[in-house]
């Protein structure tokens, strides 16, 4: 059990080892089928309670518009393996992250697999704390708008495919959306963009966001809002994340060199 453990788990390269074609292929083969195991097993778990996840998406509707349509044989059994299958992604999000990682980052040693743990984690958890934030204060807020538009006009059906198409997109918008501060942080950590600049861009960054707001799914002003309010205090932690942890651009240092280096002629 321990030699597989060691097998699977990310392990310590010499920095002036090359990997061949073969080696890179092999390791992302690992990669991909421990991914693929993983998500297999947590799907089947997760069969298992399908019931309760419909019945956990169909709570932010108002009781009236929770007997939803399907209009083929086959809708009832693909809506269910689709929220299945989404929530299967949200439960292993952090051993595909790491699976990922470990692939891209083959060469890492102790102290870095800590702060790659770290790392992982913090992305996974923001990104399940966007998916959560759509759920209990977006989703329904614009469900209510959405749908409130009928009124005594329309006799509202909804098909059960376009209402779990739509919440499962809106929850992963969401958790995209709350990681803002991570992409920051690779940009500072490379050096293409420094704290004072994203300071200095607050204001396209407010257009930036309120845009992302409007084409998400839902589109009315209160759900724009809630979802702005998180975005605008995540951009913050990036510009702070950024000023900690950011790296002067590759070109300074050799602009910078130049510089010391000439004589006047």
């Amino acid at each position: 059990m321990a030699s597989w453990f060691r097998r699977v788990t990310v392990g310590r390269v010499d920095p002036d080892d090359r990997l061949s074609m073969v080696e890179h292929l092999t390791e992302l083969r690992k990669r991909l089928f421990i991914a693929v195991i993983t998500l297999a097993v947590a799907f089947a778990v997760l069969y298992v309670f399908n019931e309760w996840l419909l019945d956990l998406l169909l709570d932010p509707l108002a009781p009236e518009y929770r007997t939803l349509l399907a209009l083929s044989p086959t809708e009832p059994f693909l809506v269910i393996l689709k929220v299945v299958f989404g929530a299967a992604v949200l439960v292993t999000l952090p051993v595909l992250l790491y699976q990922l990682y470990a692939y891209v980052v083959p060469a890492i040693g102790q102290q870095t697999r800590r702060k790659t743990l770290v790392i992982v984690g913090g992305v996974s958890a923001l990104f399940l704390g966007g998916v959560v934030f759509v759920y209990f204060l977006v989703l329904p807020v614009a469900l209510q708008w959405l749908l409130g538009f009928a009124g005594n006009d329309f006799e509202v059906a909804l098909r059960a495919n376009e209402y779990f198409s739509f919440a499962l997109t809106l929850m992963f918008a969401g958790g995209l959306v709350f990681e803002v501060p991570v992409a920051m942080l690779v940009l500072a950590r490379l050096g293409l963009v420094s704290a004072d600049q994203f300071r200095r861009g607050w204001r396209v960054a407010i257009v930036v966001i309120a845009l992302i707001a409007a084409i998400l799914p839902g589109g009315d002003p209160v759900s724009m809002l809630l979802l702005m309010v998180p975005q605008l205090i995540l951009y913050a932690v990036g510009i702070w994340l950024a000023s900690v942890f950011g790296r002067p651009a590759p070109w300074a240092g050799d602009a910078g060199t130049t510089e010391v280096t000439e004589t006047p002629a």
